[in-house]
């Protein structure tokens, strides 16, 4: 589970009886993780999706909830494909979920709030520069302290160059679908794109 944050889709694995590792940058997230995994199920790795610590030889990676794109150059992006690729033994499937494009333009909502478990939570979304832009302010309720700040991006893909730098880094594109019921991916009208695929044997 590259990019695996607190580790819920990585324990949904682990009931679902797979053996899992779970790959965050986050020393936060991690221990999180690791609070919530109270039988020791998934193995834990800090690391840089860029370059993991890892023989390889899995059977599957998956990159779920948009936890790509964050790099500001390509060649950034197509060093995490080659370590998908890497991690995988020949015929290995990955999964990668990610937003669409299209829909996220025209569907962005640029101001939202909420508050949840004591905290209020203000999120400002932007398209700038080719990304998605997100500045998240964070209050405790009630507190007139000023907001923890958190900033994020997300490069923005087409199907058509996502597709071709999974060729490059040497992945194969079987599926892409627009939803998480496998729906079929239509440009103007799917919330994710979803790839799915493999690494070919040579």
């Amino acid at each position: 589970d590259l990019c695996c944050g607190m580790g819920r889709h990585s324990l949904a694995l682990a009931d679902a009886g797979f053996r899992v590792t779970g790959i965050d940058l986050s020393d936060v997230l991690l221990r999180e993780a690791r609070q919530m995994d109270t039988e020791n199920r998934v193995e834990w790795v800090h690391a840089d999706m860029r370059n993991l610590p890892l023989e390889g030889g899995f059977d599957a990676v998956v990159n779920l909830f948009t936890s790509f794109g964050y790099f500001r150059e390509d060649g950034e992006q197509l060093k995490v494909l080659r370590v998908i690729r890497h991690m995988l033994k020949p015929g290995g499937s990955y999964i990668i979920d990610f937003m669409n494009t299209a829909y996220v333009t025209r569907h962005l909502v640029p101001h939202s709030k909420r508050e949840t478990e004591g905290q209020r939570i203000e999120e400002f979304r932007q398209i700038k520069d080719g990304f998605v832009q997100k500045e998240i302010h964070i209050t405790d309720s009630g507190s007139s302290d000023k907001p923890r700040i958190h900033k994020e991006r997300v490069k923005l893909y087409t199907r058509e160059q996502l597709s071709e730098l999974l060729q490059e880094a040497g992945l194969v594109v079987d599926q892409v679908h627009g939803g998480y019921d496998e729906e079929e991916y239509e440009e103007q009208a799917s919330p994710r794109m979803i790839f799915v695929g493999h690494r070919p044997v040579e």
